[in-house]
């Protein structure tokens, strides 16, 4: 097989980074900003492809915003949110309310009880459990199942669902851009008036994620190493929640975390599709205009302090042998963090990576390996994390000293300029992927409004990334992959113990 010259190789890279730059261009140019009066964010991607377009809000909490007591409280009212409003998923509200009333009191009563412990009236304990079930079959009699969902599905609407993690909560689905006035109304009034309804239901289906999260070893390794890696900052805090406290949240927490985080000036919604910006901006003020401004919520006090000696957790369980490993980094908005999504490219993407060519193919000490920056978070610092299933036959210890070993070849040898370009190339071909898909847009774009500040960081940190050099990589490497900025959780069989 005869080889192109580098002159024409070089030719065509260039080419190819033209036209996506070109590309990039002019989708920053078709993109509406836009901030109502109580101080909700818009964004608005006008692209006319198909008849069809995506939303998306992004709510500017997680649980890094729970306190010990609630935690898990920002994944159940994602859950919540879908549960309909005083005129979305009631039969008569009026007499929903007063049998919800009654729920509370039940279970006020109940809970006051259970908390004399030892000395708690058995047949009292039985008698307002009873009440409790009672008052909450009473309120399900006004319930209209699933009624905000079943809208979405009548007006051909796709992808409806949510999701929580450390740094945010996001609400999305699709619909045919002749519906657009439907997700303005649908969205802003479970913002405005929503109803916690089967709350106490909804609370035993997150308690049971728990439960299913606790029987997969995987699962367990990362609540520990997270709990182990951070001692202040709550990204050490598990999503799902701790089981006292889930088992002890009321409508009135819940009630009071939508009031303090679920305001105009902590959302931003991002629209991407089939769309006209001016009718847009008219259905949002005449939707989500309506509900109340508040002040953004106090930004977290603490601050997770320097990492000063390793740290390091061993579960022994019934399960295959797993190492993750850890590495403290800054947050989304540091210089540098183009340099760590470099270095998570050069180390972990695709079967030319030096971590899959040096732990999977090379020596066979692990099955699958990745590693990659942000983890739990990015809005603070977070985590560049590894993690590798041990093969057959070999060792964690052998596992973990090959991860070192690729991480002082980082630091002691310059990364070729092939392997930088291979980083820079996969950079582009991702955002370009990204432009794709109408949801995954808009899941970006309001990605980047609400963590830098400004959207137009998405098209910006590829040019950071194509910026990074082999110098920056070995900088950053040298001051992160040491010993006392090191948590290692590993997995070892029962058997073995």
């Amino acid at each position: 097989m005869r080889t192109a010259p580098r002159s024409l190789l070089l030719a065509f890279c260039l080419a190819a980074l033209s036209a996506a730059q070109d590309e990039f261009r002019q989708i920053e140019s078709r993109v509406t900003e836009f901030t109502l009066s109580n101080g909700m964010q818009f964004l608005v991607l006008e692209r006319h492809k198909a008849p069809v377009a995506s939303f998306l809000t992004y709510a500017d909490v997680g649980s890094a915003q729970e306190t010990k007591g609630i935690t898990g409280l920002a994944h159940l009212f994602e859950h919540m949110a879908f549960k309909g409003t005083d005129k979305i998923g009631t039969k008569d509200y009026a007499r929903e309310r007063a049998a919800l009333e009654k729920i509370e009191q039940a279970y006020a009563a109940l809970k006051e009880e259970k908390r004399k412990g030892s000395k708690a009236d058995p047949a009292r304990l039985q008698q307002l459990e009873q009440a409790f079930r009672q008052a909450q079959q009473e309120a399900g009699n006004y319930v209209v199942p699933n009624e905000f969902g079943e809208a979405v599905e009548r007006a051909g609407g796709r992808e409806l669902n949510a999701s929580t993690g450390a740094d945010q909560t996001m609400y999305f689905f699709s619909l045919p851009s002749n519906q657009t006035e439907l997700w303005f109304w649908l969205e802003s009034e479970r913002f405005l008036n929503p109803v916690f309804r089967e709350f106490y239901k909804e609370r035993d289906v997150v308690m049971e994620e728990r439960r299913l999260m606790e029987s997969q070893p995987v699962g367990r390794l990362l609540e520990e190493f997270l709990a182990v890696a951070y001692k202040a900052h709550p990204y050490g805090e598990p999503v799902v929640g701790h089981m006292s406290d889930l088992e002890n949240l009321t409508m009135a927490d819940a009630a009071a975390f939508f009031r303090k985080y679920y305001i105009p000036s902590n959302l931003v919604a991002a629209v991407v599709g089939d769309v006209d910006p001016r009718q847009i901006r008219e259905l949002a003020q005449r939707y989500f205009g309506r509900i109340p401004s508040a002040p953004k919520p106090e930004p977290l006090r603490t601050v997770e302090p320097p990492q000063e000696a390793e740290r390091r957790v061993t579960l022994w369980l019934r399960a295959q042998r797993t190492v993750l490993v850890g590495y403290h980094k800054p947050d989304i908005n540091h210089p540098d963090d183009a340099v760590y999504d470099a270095i998570g490219s050069l180390l972990s993407e695709g079967r030319s990576s030096r971590l899959y060519r040096g732990l999977v193919r090379d020596r066979k000490v692990a099955t699958q390996v990745a590693g990659f920056p942000g983890m739990p978070g990015e809005k603070y610092p977070g985590l560049f994390i590894f993690y590798a299933l041990t093969a057959p036959g070999r060792s964690n210890q052998e596992v973990e000293k090959a991860i070192e070993e690729e991480l002082e070849r980082l630091v002691k040898e310059p990364v070729s300029k092939e392997e930088l370009d291979g980083v820079k190339r996969r950079a582009r071909a991702a955002l370009l992927r990204q432009l794709e898909d109408n949801l995954t847009m808009a899941m970006q774009l309001a990605r980047m409004q609400a963590l830098t500040g400004d959207w137009r960081n998405l098209f910006r940190h590829l040019e950071k990334i194509n910026a990074v050099t082999p110098e920056d990589i070995q900088r950053v490497a040298k001051v992160t992959f040491v010993r006392t900025n090191k948590t290692v959780g590993v997995i070892e069989p029962l058997e073995a113990r």
